[in-house]
């Protein structure tokens, strides 16, 4: 097997599990399950981040294209280096994940109460003249479905772990990182929607912080003391 794969694979693996462990998505889809049936939570939000890391790899692979090798290599050392320094800042200043889960669970809260509020509000004559008036892609797609993919895709967009999967792609073997990529974010949906809240609840934001801020530095002198790839 290719050495490249195996070192792009194992690296976007590493990078994603400890960027997605205990993030808003991973909280969302937490708390999403424990609320809505947990295959339609699960097949959102794992088709939403595959669609995402799918993308964020199609343009890391675009951009030695578009500029020279050599400047994607050092974007990404910086890249690396400027995440590891922010995760570790992070791990070290920020009190831990109980606000941001409390944060999550206070939207997802509000949208479910004036989502109840609306449907109460209806009489059956107007929820079926709705429910025939609905969109055409409702049809194909549970509301659920569509809930779960929309709050993880816009969730994640511009995140810290998509532009460093950019990045990564750019300077490592784009089908490794896509791999490694998917498998990690399955992984950590998986755990969420199975585990559900009582799991999000005990992880340690500041631990998955510094960690993930660590593997970033090594990546990063790695990166530095490697050569672009031609």
């Amino acid at each position: 097997m290719d050495l490249s794969l195996i070192e792009g694979f194992s690296k976007s693996l590493a990078m994603t599990v400890l960027s997605e462990i205990g993030d808003k998505t991973f909280f969302a889809a937490a708390i999403l399950a424990m609320r809505h049936p947990r295959r339609l939570v699960l097949s959102g939000c794992l088709s939403a981040l595959i669609v995402m890391t799918a993308l964020s790899v199609l343009f890391g692979w675009a951009a030695p294209n578009l500029i020279s090798r050599k400047w994607t290599h050092t974007i990404t050392t910086l890249l690396f280096f400027g995440f590891g320094i922010w995760s570790l800042w992070e791990g070290f200043t920020e009190h831990g994940d109980a606000e941001e889960l409390a944060e999550v669970e206070a939207e997802l809260d509000a949208d479910w109460k004036a989502n109840n509020v609306r449907a109460k509000s209806e009489s059956k004559d107007d929820a079926d003249l709705k429910k025939d008036q609905r969109p055409f892609i409702l049809h194909f797609f549970s509301p659920i479905f569509l809930k779960a993919f929309s709050i993880t895709f816009f969730g994640e967009w511009g995140d810290k772990s998509q532009i460093a999967t950019i990045g990564l792609a750019a300077d490592e073997n784009p089908l490794g990182v896509v791999l490694g990529g998917i498998l990690a974010q399955a992984l950590c949906t998986t755990a969420a929607v199975v585990g559900g809240k009582s799991l999000a609840s005990q992880i340690s934001e500041r631990m998955v912080a510094l960690s993930s801020g660590v593997l970033f530095i090594v990546f990063g002198i790695q990166s530095l003391l490697s050569s672009p790839v031609s």
